[in-house]
């Protein structure tokens, strides 16, 4: 983790996962969000008590295990409190919604990992604990609640609304759960103007026109893709598993529940749309752009 400096008082530590900083005086800091494990805590705690710094609290944009996964470990040793917003504050404190969501049912072993399984940890209502200099601001679609916060040097962290071109081109079906609220998110960045933003899976920049651009432009193709797939009637698991070929995905139970859960929330914007049907046939669920129990 590399401490930089973006303003009087805000900062960030360059990770996997951004992780924000804000002063709210000499010495008391509040964190926005907390890397994706232990081992992220830790180094969060050792690089702040080298600067002299103590945590107050950490602000969680929303509730995925690499945004929450130090909170505990934090929380354990210093007492400070947590930030959440509405279902995701839910999440963060019961971190078995997370896989159980994404699977559909209790997880089993497999899913049952750090990657989409947190550390459980004590929650308040951001809208009644928010320190003086910072603002939050909604960005759904990526999650059921997910925020942006903004400091008061004019730096704007925006958590998971926006993927680099490398992530893009690396795992091209970034996890969504609502592609309308997604689409609107979009949207609204776009009005933004900031001195600085600072997505939590991207470099920092003063523009963000290009990534918007970018993951604009996925989230159409994606959607023209299924409408592709689906000219033929299709179940669930067939749309899947040609979705894994055509993009060179590789399958394992971690991306099995993610992409999927991902392409069944695309099945349901163009459902909602009406540019999907769907129809049951011999106690199955099949798709297509035909005319189907969905259409009337």
């Amino acid at each position: 983790m590399e401490l930089i400096q973006v303003g009087e008082k805000t900062y960030y530590l360059s990770n996997p996962t951004n992780i924000g900083i804000y002063l709210v005086d000499d010495c008391h800091i509040y964190l926005i969000d907390s890397g994706n494990d232990k081992d992220a805590g830790k180094k969060i705690c050792r690089i702040v008590e080298e600067k002299g710094w103590k945590i107050k609290g950490i602000i969680n944009t929303h509730s995925n295990a690499d945004h929450i996964g130090g909170n505990q470990i934090i929380q354990n040793r210093i007492s400070c409190d947590i930030l959440g917003n509405q279902i995701e504050k839910a999440f963060t404190e019961y971190p078995i919604l997370e896989p159980s969501f994404l699977y559909g049912g209790y997880p089993f072993k497999q899913l049952r990992n750090k990657t989409l399984l947190a550390k459980e940890s004590v929650v308040l209502p951001i809208d009644e604990n928010l320190p003086d200099g910072l603002e939050y601001f909604s960005l759904k679609g990526h999650f059921f609640d997910m925020i942006g916060i903004k400091t008061s040097d004019d730096v704007y962290f925006l958590g998971d609304s926006l993927f680099s071109e490398e992530t893009i081109s690396k795992y091209p079906i970034f996890f969504l759960y609502d592609v309308s609220e997604y689409l609107h998110t979009l949207d609204f960045l776009s009005t933004l103007q900031g001195r600085l933003f600072i997505p939590s899976h991207c470099e920092a920049t003063t523009s963000l026109t290009s990534l918007i651009d970018c993951n604009r432009k996925m989230i159409y193709e994606i959607l023209n893709t299924l409408c592709d797939i689906c000219k033929n009637e299709m179940s669930f698991e067939e749309i899947l598993q040609a979705v894994f070929l055509k993009y060179h995905l590789v399958m394992n139970e971690n991306q099995y529940v993610l992409v999927g859960s991902t392409i069944r929330s695309y099945l349901s914007y163009l459902c909602d749309q009406g540019r999907l049907c769907y129809r049951f046939d011999q106690c199955r669920m099949l798709w297509s752009l035909g005319v189907g129990d969905s259409c009337e």
